[in-house]
């Protein structure tokens, strides 16, 4: 019996645990500075996959650097996404890269070279799938999410299974940005384990 490789970008999430009502009432205010400073490496990871989409396609190749830095980015955004979840009540740090000690952690193995330079010439049509059911279970996951809100409000905490639920997401989300990002050419699962 064979199995399938893992796919290279996942995510690691502690259970659920207790949080400030504080924060939690306060959280969209406490996201701002990451907000804004991640709009700007948004804006760069942008610029980042165009420059790439045209060096995969000339040279086989996702340049080192600029592969670093797109993951590094999406550790980042990966930390404020689930703490903007209420998946944890750590506040993020404000840095670029892996850390071990946070809540949230992505899991990412970005590919450099065997790049397949078909997919990667149509990555953004392949990814309309994934899009249109990510759009609906975006939005069951908002009604989640405001309930969770509303939970950890009275509760301290978030429901355990609106927290697995919200993890799954996430997971499938940071999944479908790394390939749109062109981190991988492995198609992502329709999954949130």
């Amino acid at each position: 019996m064979s199995m399938a490789p893992a796919y290279p970008f996942g995510l690691e999430v502690d259970g659920a645990a207790p949080q400030s009502r504080l924060t939690v009432f306060f959280r969209l205010f406490m996201l701002i500075p990451h907000a804004i400073i991640l709009e700007f490496i948004g804006l760069a990871t942008g610029v980042v996959a165009i420059i790439a989409w045209f060096a995969i396609l000339f040279t086989g190749k996702y340049p080192a650097g600029l592969l670093s830095f797109s993951v590094n980015a999406l550790h980042w955004q990966t930390r404020y996404s689930g703490y903007s979840w209420l998946l944890t009540g750590a506040y993020p740090p404000f840095a670029m890269g892996p850390d071990a000690n946070y809540p949230v952690r992505l899991l990412a193995e970005g590919q450099e070279t065997g790049r397949n330079r078909l997919t990667v010439f149509f990555r953004y049509f392949m990814i309309i799938p994934h899009i249109i059911v990510l759009y609906f279970v975006l939005i069951a996951a908002a009604v989640v999410l405001l309930i969770a809100w509303i939970a950890a409000l009275f509760t301290g905490s978030v429901p355990a299974g609106m927290h697995n639920f919200l993890t799954g997401v996430l997971r499938w989300q940071t999944r479908l940005t790394a390939y749109a990002g062109l981190l991988t050419d492995q198609y992502p699962p329709f999954s949130l384990s």
